[in-house]
């Protein structure tokens, strides 16, 4: 395996070619040499092959990129199973560039009708999954502890965005996914709880790693992106409104489910059309739409990562999760400079943005 040196906050993506298993492979092969520091998979298995084949047969034709879930579920899969598919990723990349990131179950849930995973039963699950791959013996009441005979050090994160969620995350994962947004203050309160959740737990909080998840809008138009932006911003208040109580943003229109029950709309994160979606929401002022995705130039993007690094806390990993999806191979909806003409967002991102960041 290749050395794995990353200077500042890694940068992650998402999205990939999952048409294949072979074509992921191939896309997360292009993607190491672009630059990226992870390669990340969602977990859905009406949707998407398999993650621990896409990710093993990935980690063959790679010697230095991250490869990880964003996210597996806590509802859908036993945990024995989880911690053994990762284990499996991570004998195949060789060892020390594989995570397994936790959530409660969003899309891949909802495809099957099920309910997200309480907090309690993330806890439980994150803390399983972690004794399995520390090869612990589980008492299971069997008539013989249960080990993880493939048992492997893997890093265990969960994505968190509410003040409950993320104190559990930072008493017992090794990193945390925050999904809140980009204003400063919920960024500095969703790191405090994650902080205390740890303190009050007895660990360091600075053992506890850190990403952030960004909504990251691809078109450069601006009426687009105004209407996108708010979009983002409905998505985050429809899950919490407390992300629009810390700052003192403001919500000035009908619930968001009585916007979604007159017109058919399932989520504002996921709609099919986010540009209709944030028409919905006009009446949320700029400074709303400002708080809750990266957008612009690429130079404005790489400044508000910037401005996001300069908060004072350390960020391990940045994933900029494109919106609306992009398709790969396709080139991004934007003006590129000349030497990435015909680029697609994997290869515009890493070539206009991340080269900005910090300078």
């Amino acid at each position: 395996m290749g050395d794995r040196v990353v200077t500042g906050p890694a940068f992650g993506l998402n999205r990939h070619d999952w048409s294949t298993p072979t074509a992921f492979a191939a896309d997360v092969a292009r993607a190491e040499a672009l630059g990226w520091d992870w390669a990340f998979l969602p977990v859905n298995p009406l949707a998407i092959w398999d993650p621990y084949v896409m990710l093993a047969l990935a980690a063959t034709t790679t010697t230095r990129i991250g490869l990880g879930t964003l996210l597996e579920n806590a509802v859908l899969d036993n945990p024995a199973s989880i911690a053994n598919g990762i284990a499996s990723v991570d004998c195949a990349a060789g060892g020390s560039r594989t995570l397994l990131g936790l959530g409660i179950g969003d899309t891949a849930v909802r495809f099957q009708n099920r309910r997200p995973a309480t907090i309690v039963e993330l806890a439980s699950i994150t803390t399983l999954v972690r004794r399995y791959l520390a090869g612990e013996k589980v008492d299971l009441g069997a008539r013989r502890p249960a080990v993880l005979r493939s048992a492997r050090p893997v890093p265990v994160w969960v994505a968190a965005g509410g003040p409950r969620t993320l104190r559990m995350a930072g008493a017992i994962a090794d990193g945390v996914f925050l999904r809140v947004g980009r204003h400063p203050q919920n960024l500095r309160h969703a790191v405090a709880q994650v902080h205390e959740g740890a303190a009050d737990a007895g660990r360091d909080p600075d053992d506890v790693r850190i990403g952030l998840i960004f909504h990251t809008i691809v078109t450069d138009d601006p009426d687009e992106i105004a209407s996108i932006a708010r979009a983002m911003a409905a998505g985050y208040y429809e899950y919490s409104p407390r992300l629009f109580n810390i700052p003192g943003l403001e919500w000035n229109g009908p619930d968001p489910e009585e916007l979604k029950a007159a017109t058919a709309l399932g989520d504002f994160h996921h709609a099919a059309d986010p540009v209709a979606a944030g028409r919905l929401v006009d009446f949320l002022g700029d400074d709303v739409a400002e708080s809750f995705a990266l957008c612009g130039s690429a130079a404005d993007i790489a400044g508000q990562i910037d401005d996001v690094l300069a908060l004072g806390f350390r960020v391990d990993i940045v994933v900029p999760h494109p919106i609306p999806m992009p398709v790969p191979h396709e080139p991004v909806r934007r003006r590129v400079p000349e030497t990435l003409t015909g680029a697609d967002y994997t290869a515009w991102f890493a070539g206009d943005v991340v080269s900005r960041v910090g300078h």
